[in-house]
């Protein structure tokens, strides 16, 4: 991995998006979209069961803030591998990876030349942001549940490496915090950061500098507790985000 000279603006929100109280955030990630130029994308590979759903309510969402966003199909490796789909996210100004099963980003798109498209667009200034699940696939690690729905036990997994050495807990005013007792030895172990965040909530890197956004609190979980932060606030504990190569 080698670090990015000059990143654009990285999300890391921790769910229930495009909804009332992500204005804050949101408004920021399509001012500077806007600005950027260039078609403006999200992307539902996290969504396995209803992904024209999540991109119709990301198109409306953004579509009130007055940024107009389309779908980058990558619901496959075989999407993910396609030249003409590389070729448009190369001239991407923004890529919102939505929420879903959070196994599935790194498994679909790491290593891919759709994938290599996005950090290069995003290398050049365009915006990237993702939320639950993909905000987790952006960390070191992603936290994938171990048996049936409901278990509160999570196992970490390699993810995709935009922020090495975290882990995004989201939902953390939720549910995100009852996997804590599963994956907090694993973590304090490995050396890695969690990173918790609450609903309608982004941790915000931008100008070499992290900051909470949105409704409610960010919670960085090291090796010396937990603090957490308000809007607003600037974000210590977290490392800068990379261009993984």
């Amino acid at each position: 991995m080698t670090e990015a000279s000059a990143p654009g603006l990285l999300a890391l929100v921790g769910g229930d998006e495009f909804h009332p109280g992500n204005e804050d955030h949101d408004r920021l990630l399509a001012d500077v979209a806007l600005r950027h130029g260039g078609p403006a994308y999200v992307i539902a590979t996290a969504a396995r069961e209803h992904p024209d759903a999540a991109v119709a309510t990301a198109t409306a969402w953004f579509a009130s803030l007055g940024l107009s966003v389309a779908e980058l199909r990558l619901q496959s490796r075989r999407q993910a591998a396609d030249r003409a789909t590389a070729a448009l996210a190369a001239g991407g100004s923004l890529f919102y990876l939505a929420g879903g099963d959070p196994g599935r980003v790194p498994r679909i798109l790491a290593g891919t030349t759709a994938w290599e498209a996005i950090l290069g667009a995003w290398r050049r200034g365009a915006v990237l942001a993702g939320s639950s699940a993909g905000a987790m696939a952006l960390g070191g690690w992603t936290l994938i549940r171990e048996s049936v729905p409901g278990d509160a036990r999570r196992s970490a997994r390699p993810a995709l490496g935009v922020v090495p050495g975290i882990a995004v807990v989201p939902h953390f005013e939720t549910f995100g915090n009852r996997w804590l007792p599963s994956v907090r030895p694993v973590a304090t172990a490995a050396g890695v950061t969690l990173l918790g965040i609450d609903e309608r909530t982004a941790a915000l890197w931008q100008s070499g500098t992290w900051r909470a956004t949105g409704s409610g609190s960010v919670h960085v979980l090291g090796p010396t507790g937990e603090v957490t932060y308000g809007a607003g606030a600037p974000v210590y504990g977290l490392p800068a985000p990379v261009v993984p190569g």
